[in-house]
This record gives structure tokens, C-alpha cells and sequence, in this order.
């Protein structure tokens, strides 16, 4: 598995495959159960995941106990919770396992010291957050212009293999609409039923 990780890890650096091998060497991997919760809303993040196998999803809970996705992280992605703008740094998010889930998981108490061993590493980290970020400020402004039936294309064009993976309530949330309209633009548009 941390065969996934130095492939991974090459697109952002210029390290050899024997330095890259040693960074992947000294992480932590996990397997998680399906259900797992990684964080709870509210909680203080301490830890920082990259999935090597599994899909986990990023949602809220209001007041009234309503959920709402917020995202879906799959393979060679990783999960970061940034709050340190926030005066407390709890999470208004939460993280849930959606299936069995291989992990590399990093301890954010000690991400200086980690940096500090291995400069190489965090300009490596900052590539990666950099290109998250990016990708996420587009995902944004495109979900924002589109109508339910296009994000649902979209969806469908750059991540299709979450209509099998996600259950339907959950992604029509992600999408902003209901189930039922999920269902009905699913049927019109003639994909998968998950």
C-alpha cells in the first residue's frame, strides 16, 4: 500500500524513489471499519489522513440535527480539517469511514518536528495542500453556477465511481437537493442506481 503513497508523493517532488521510500517508511498506516468516525463536530483535530483504499465523508449536523455533506475523499486523497482561524479550533465538520478504509495517518502535534527533520517534506505538503485547495475553490465556484441537473453531470463526468459507493441520500445532499429529485434527474439522465 505505501507503494500508492511514493507514487503519490512523486508528482510533488523531485525526491529519489529511495528518499521518498523513507518518508512513506516512517508513517503511520491504519486500516478503519466501515462507520468509523475519524472526527466528531466539534472535536479539536489532531490528526490528518491520506487514503491509500476506502471513501470517507466530510459532513455537518445542524441544530435541528439535519446533516449536510460537504464532501467525499476516495483514493490519493487526503483529509486535512484547517481551523486554526478559529479561536478555539474545533471542527464544524465531521469525518466518517463510508467503508473499510486503509489510511496514512499523520499526528498534527508533531508535524513541525517532521518538517523540521525533513525540510524536503513540507515543501512536498505545501504542493499538495496548494493543489487541494485549488481544486476545491473550483469545484466551489462551479457548484455554485450550476443547476441541480448539471452538478449532477458533473458529478457524474469527474467522479463517477461515487454512485456506487456513496448512498443515494447522502450524495443528493452533497449535491444540495433531495433524495427525491436526486432520484428523478438520475432517472431522466438514465445513470447507475447506486
Amino acid at each position: 500500500m505505501k507503494d500508492v503513497l511514493i507514487s503519490y508523493m512523486k508528482q510533488f517532488s523531485d525526491l529519489s524513489d529511495a528518499e521518498l521510500g523513507r518518508i512513506a517508511s516512517d508513517v503511520e498506516v491504519a486500516r478503519f471499519d466501515k462507520g468509523t468516525h475519524l472526527l466528531h463536530q466539534g472535536d479539536v483535530p489532531d490528526r490528518c489522513f491520506f487514503i491509500l483504499k476506502g471513501c470517507i465523508r466530510k459532513f455537518t449536523v445542524d441544530e435541528d440535527g439535519k446533516e449536510t455533506t460537504v464532501n467525499f475523499y476516495t483514493e490519493e486523497q487526503s483529509v486535512t480539517i484547517f481551523n486554526q482561524h478559529t479561536s478555539d479550533k474545533t471542527s464544524q465538520y465531521s469525518l466518517s469511514c463510508l467503508e473499510e478504509c486503509v489510511l496514512v495517518v499523520g499526528d498534527l502535534s508533531v508535524e513541525q518536528d517532521q518538517y523540521d527533520e525533513n525540510p524536503a517534506l513540507e515543501a512536498m505538503t505545501r504542493k499538495m495542500i496548494e493543489g487541494s485547495l485549488g481544486e476545491m475553490h473550483d469545484e466551489f465556484a462551479t457548484y455554485m453556477s450550476q443547476t441541480p441537473e448539471a452538478r449532477f453531470r458533473t458529478l457524474l463526468e469527474k467522479r463517477p465511481g461515487l454512485i456506487d459507493r456513496v448512498p443515494k441520500y447522502q450524495l443528493a445532499s452533497y449535491l444540495g437537493i433531495t433524495p427525491e429529485s436526486f432520484s428523478r434527474i438520475q432517472k431522466r439522465l438514465g445513470s447507475p442506481q447506486p
